[in-house]
């Protein structure tokens, strides 16, 4: 995934608690077998209603998302995590997530900046009497600020996540940083059993063979 080192751009301020990942991108959606696409789902039955914040001209091209206390409860589905990104946010600010939805936007390169309560009231409150306002996350420094507004806060990212978000770095790349411990390991197991390495052990003689019974111990 890509670098994040700062986020800087104008927000969506989204004065609502308690939004799960089902009001996020509705079950609908989930029959896709894509991981993108899902911006046109994402937050599709609110926005419905022609008065939603998505709704405004002046919103668009917004890249933060600014929310209530408790975002991304409910099911752990990822698509809630594509379907922001998709849309063109790359970072969310909110006074707590919900675990399984602030792990999978570390996986994925979207940056959850929690932030205390007064933050996100003064934030909120900003954006909505200015669209133009601009804020800045700098993911190195684990701060929020917003210089129109005179704001300069600091926001918790936990450190594995800011050293993820910062390298670009999802769960196969963290892997294939051990490589080589990898195939070292791989090279000192005893040939009969399963291994990594093509045509070596069960699982290369399965592959080799084609054969479907599982290769034999001396």
């Amino acid at each position: 995934m890509e670098p994040i080192t700062q986020v800087t751009g104008r927000a969506v301020p989204l004065d609502r608690s308690d939004i799960d990942t089902d009001q996020i991108i509705p079950s609908d959606w989930l029959k896709r077998v894509e991981r993108t696409g899902f911006g046109a789902g994402l937050f599709s039955e609110w926005r419905e209603d022609p008065s939603f914040i998505l709704n405004e001209p002046e919103r668009a091209g917004a890249s933060i998302l600014i929310a209530g206390p408790n975002f991304g409860t409910g099911s752990s589905r990822e698509h809630a995590v594509w379907a922001l990104m998709d849309y063109g946010f790359k970072a969310v600010v909110s006074p707590r997530f919900a675990d399984i939805f602030r792990n999978n936007c570390t996986k994925s390169g979207l940056l959850p900046a929690q932030v205390d309560h007064d933050t996100s009231r003064l934030l909120l409150e900003a954006c909505i009497s200015d669209p133009s306002l601009e804020v800045r996350l700098d993911v190195r420094e684990r701060r929020v600020s917003a210089p129109g507004i005179g704001l300069d806060a600091p926001f918790t990212l936990e450190d594995s996540a800011r050293e993820r978000l910062v390298n670009g770095w999802d769960d196969i790349e963290l892997t294939m940083r051990h490589a080589e411990e990898i195939s070292t390991y791989e090279t000192s197991r005893a040939s009969w059993m399963p291994s990594l390495r093509p045509g070596a052990g069960a699982t290369g003689a399965m592959a080799g063979s084609g054969a479907s019974e599982p290769a034999s111990a001396p």
